[in-house]
């Protein structure tokens, strides 16, 4: 087995079922060996003298692959606690809270994949491992043979999920200034674990005294058989507004698997992710305390850059990857610069109260603070977006890249498209620049009312292509023109953006 094919940025992910799996529960075993190494080195105890947590979503793979890696943590001579059903933000936070501080956790998942796929995300109490952590752990698991070693540390059942379902209880009644024990009461909430781990959540909503009704998909079920475990995923989306309307909640909430991500919907139906989350956690934050920043990853619009920017506000743009995201927000705020939210499209969120860890449920409790306060007023979360502007058209193409050495002709084409910008009056490079090239248009008459970045994506040989328009045909106008440029590139296959010219003509 080629080790290095389970390395996923900074996780580890894989096929886990069938002949082909490379996430087997040996490969688990002895990244838990490697782990509990890692811990020791890292923290300079005795190897005997480490704790790590593990836990797991609800795929079907996640039960076997959680006990091979105890197993390889305690053949390693760690002591292990089995916090069995558990949330990836969890797990961080069992590292920081008083009566478990394991000295490192492993989380069992693959996050929105398919349920076939399965991973290993590793966590201590300074955050998640990096990139080259995972290279480092994968280099040292391949030489394992955990056969030689007995299981001698102690493997200890903790359900750790009680205690986390508090804490988020806690920041509820905080947030609403109160210590009443039902103070959601008259709060109608839907919510949609798509069978992943975070259905608890209902429950909690409902100890707090809000109305569930519509609420649907809690069970764990790692076969995922009602729709995708993402926020991003159409069907799912559409699945939760369908039940909002249904029932008349006043909001519905969605996650995805290990409940890292999540997403919101409105008392309308009205889907609330990507720009429309941004923008809504922007302005409560914002209506808190304005003159913050906002950091995001860089695909965001730019009628959500107008809207942090109405709101007393300043949108910062970055590299996509949510730690990517994540890092500059803690650098930023090092060099005095106040910011309390780091957000991708994607769903992954950030915020600074929180240890900056990206934590999807605890997002969502901090609207459903916001949804209650509002409906005392009389007002719903969808009205504090009313505002923003949207896109009237958008789309994301992928260019692949055929050349050996993508990288090095994913970065030509990205200069020779930023060379073109500097010697036309019609291109505007997009000052906060700070992936790829993202260009701006002024169409129809208007002003900076179209874009689009193209970047090199993190680890595959591919050129993402995001654009949106403010004005209809302006896809079009924009591609037409990124296309005569990319035209001769070496190594960029441009069948993909052919085809979407040739649907726009159709």
């Amino acid at each position: 087995m080629d080790w290095h094919k389970l390395i996923s940025g900074s996780d580890i992910r894989g096929v886990a079922v069938g002949d082909d799996a490379q996430l087997t529960p040996r490969a688990a075993m002895c990244l838990g060996m490697a782990f509990a190494h890692y811990l020791a080195q890292r923290y300079n105890k005795p190897v005997h003298e480490i704790s790590v947590g593990l836990g797991r979503d609800s795929r079907i793979t996640g039960p076997a692959l959680l006990r091979a890696a105890a197993e390889g943590v305690s053949k390693a001579g760690a002591s292990v606690q089995d916090y069995g059903m558990c949330t990836t933000p969890a797990m961080f936070m069992a590292t920081i809270t008083p009566g478990f501080m394991p000295d490192g956790a492993i989380m069992v998942t693959a996050s929105h994949h398919p349920w076939d796929r399965n991973g290993l995300k590793f966590v201590t109490a300074q955050g998640g491992l990096y990139s080259k952590d995972i290279a480092a752990l994968v280099d040292a698991a391949q030489e394992l043979e955990p056969d030689d070693f007995p299981v001698s540390g102690a493997i200890v059942e903790r359900p750790f999920l009680p205690t986390y379902m508090e804490q988020l209880a806690d920041r509820i009644r905080t947030g609403l200034d109160t210590d009443v024990e039902k103070p959601l009461l008259g709060l109608h909430v839907v919510v949609d674990a798509g069978n992943g781990a975070g259905g608890f959540y209902a429950k909690l909503m409902e100890d707090l005294g809000a109305w569930i009704e519509g609420s649907q998909f809690l069970e764990p079920d790692g076969m995922f058989p009602n729709h995708r475990p993402n926020p991003e995923d159409p069907a799912a989306m559409a699945s939760i507004s369908e039940a909002v309307k249904r029932v008349g909640a006043d909001l519905g909430v969605i996650f995805d698997a290990d409940c890292d991500r999540a997403a919101v919907v409105d008392s309308d139906g009205r889907a609330i992710n990507r720009n429309r989350l941004i923008a809504l956690m922007a302005a409560i934050l914002l209506d808190e305390k304005p003159g913050q920043t906002i950091v995001t990853d860089s695909v965001t619009s730019s009628g959500l850059k107008k809207f942090i920017n109405d709101w007393g506000g300043e949108h910062y743009r970055y590299k996509r990857g949510y730690r990517n995201v994540i890092d500059e927000a803690i650098r930023l705020n090092a060099e005095g610069v106040p910011c309390p939210l780091a957000i991708e499209t994607s769903g992954h969120a950030a915020l600074k109260e929180n240890h900056f860890l990206d934590d999807g449920m605890y997002l969502v409790t901090v609207l459903i603070v916001k949804a209650m306060k509002m409906k005392q007023q009389g007002e719903t979360l969808g009205s504090l977006i009313a505002d923003l502007r949207e896109p009237v058209e958008s789309t994301e193409i992928r260019l692949a890249i055929t050349a050996e050495d993508f990288r090095e002709a994913g970065k030509a084409a990205i200069a020779k498209v930023m060379d073109y910008a500097n010697a036309v009056s019609t291109w505007h490079i997009a000052p906060d620049n700070r992936e790829g090239v993202r260009i701006s248009f002024d169409l129809d008459g208007g002003l900076d009312n179209g874009w689009f970045l193209l970047r090199l994506s993190v680890h595959d040989p591919v050129l993402p292509l995001n654009v949106e328009s403010d004005v209809p045909g302006g896809l079009k106008t924009m591609l037409s023109a990124l296309r005569d440029v990319l035209v001769g590139c070496e190594g960029i296959d441009l069948t993909n953006l052919n085809n979407a010219l040739a649907e726009m003509e159709a």
